[in-house]
Order: structure tokens, then sequence, then C-alpha cells
């Protein structure tokens, strides 16, 4: 299974999956129908150019087309189920604890796709830097990334075992 570790691969649940893939039906159907109408409405209001209303639907509009582009791509490039899990090897679907280096507090999360927000804990993506960072690593093994702010953190692998839901 080559696939499992592909970087581009998105694992959803079968619910995640279907919640995207409604939300891309409506706003491709009848989402662009009422922004149309809106564009219209407001258009028929006169200059253009000094018309806030139609311009606020064309903004509207156009993060409603950028919504769309984004989940035809994460549906095209999901997988629904599970990704493959070892247990103490961090990965997708691994519910992960982590020690940074130099503080004693411990951070448990859930590594996944950012789509899967309905988890009751944390949720790192696998493609942000300490995601990327700690993806492959087993127990006890350090990593190091470089954070937002450009400094370097360094973080302890504590425990990595297959998420069970709620």
């Amino acid at each position: 299974m080559a696939e499992s570790h592909d970087a581009n691969v998105t694992w959803l649940t079968q619910e995640a999956y279907d919640r995207l893939k409604a939300e891309l039906e409506y706003l491709s159907g009848p989402g662009r129908v009422d922004i149309a109408r809106k564009i219209e409405a407001a258009r028929e209001e006169g200059d253009l150019r000094e018309n806030g209303g139609y311009h606020a639907a064309k903004e509207e509009q156009g993060k409603m087309e950028g919504r769309i582009l984004q989940l035809r791509h994460l549906l095209d490039s999901a997988r629904v189920g599970e990704a493959p899990r070892t247990e103490g090897v961090v990965g997708p679907g691994m519910t992960v604890t982590i020690r940074f280096q130099g503080d004693e507090e411990e951070v448990t999360f859930l590594l996944a796709s950012r789509e899967e927000s309905g988890a009751p804990i944390d949720v790192y993506s696998p493609r942000s830097p300490l995601g990327a960072a700690i993806n492959g690593k087993k127990i006890g093994e350090v990593a190091t990334y470089t954070m937002p702010n450009g400094r370097q953190n360094t973080v302890e692998i504590l425990e990595a075992v297959p998420y069970v839901g709620n």
C-alpha cells in the first residue's frame, strides 16, 4: 500500500467526507444560484463604483469559488477510512502525546486533517510544521521543527496510539 505514505492523501472519516461532499454540492448548486441573485439585485441598484452591496456580493462569490476549489481538491485526494497505523509510531489518525524540550508539560492531540475538526481533542495537521516533523517518529524519539516565527522547537514523543474517537 504505497498510497499510505503519500503526503498528498488526506484521510477522512466517512462522516467528514459526507459533510464536505454535501457542502460542495450545496455551494456548487444552490449556493451559486443564491450569490448570482444577490449580484444581479445589487447590479440593478445602479452605479457599480459606489455600490457596496454589489462589491460585497462579488467578494462573497470569490470566497465561495475558492472554497469550492478547496473542497474539490480535498475530496479528490481523500481516502475514506483510517490511515494505516502502527502503535508507537506517529502518523495520521494517531493520538500523540509530546513534551516540548525544556518544559515538563505534556500536550496530547490528534494528528489528522483539519477537516476532522469534530474531534473532541485538538487536531494538528500532518502538514503543519510540528505534524511534519513528528510524522513517522517512534516513542522516545525527538523531532525539531521551525515555528512560524522562525525559531526552532524540539519535542519528545511520549505516546502514539490509534485514535478511538469520542
